[in-house]
């Protein structure tokens, strides 16, 4: 599972904390889901004018891209936990659902819930704590 924060990382300021990351999604080795509701997020985001101004310098719709290479996957069911930010509830309850494996996030709310979370299987960590290579079936992977 990704943030929207973290997209912004790998497609809009090419972070280096991201590149292992950007390199495994690219490879197959990660494999990214999606929601309507991180959908939704993504484009208001994105419509922002900081984000709308660079538009043509990121080369093909970034947006389309992400929506092509990530799983769209609904969330059956609510995460154990709560996120003090609600408005990040939707990435854990995508997480937990979809049984991943790894969500990763530079928002402290959700980091905050890192050791419990792990406790049950989904690791919450920042991309630059991933190692290359390291796969796992998705930024969002599977338990």
């Amino acid at each position: 599972m990704i943030d929207t924060n973290i997209w912004l990382d790998l497609y809009v300021f090419a972070d280096g904390g991201a590149r292992a990351l950007a390199g495994d999604l690219a490879a197959g080795r990660v494999r990214a889901l999606r929601s309507d509701a991180t959908d939704a997020e993504l484009r208001l985001v994105l419509a922002r004018p900081q984000f709308a101004a660079r538009a043509g310098a990121l080369g093909p719709d970034p947006l389309q891209a992400w929506l092509a290479l990530a799983t769209r996957c609904e969330p059956q069911r609510a995460a154990p936990w709560l996120c003090r930010d609600p408005d990040d509830q939707k990435f854990l309850d995508l997480a937990w659902s979809a049984g991943a494996a790894l969500l990763f996030t530079k928002d402290r709310a959700l980091l905050g819930l890192a050791r419990r979370a792990r406790a049950a299987g989904l690791a919450i960590l920042e991309p630059k704590n991933h190692p290359p290579g390291a796969g796992g079936a998705a930024a969002i992977g599977y338990r």
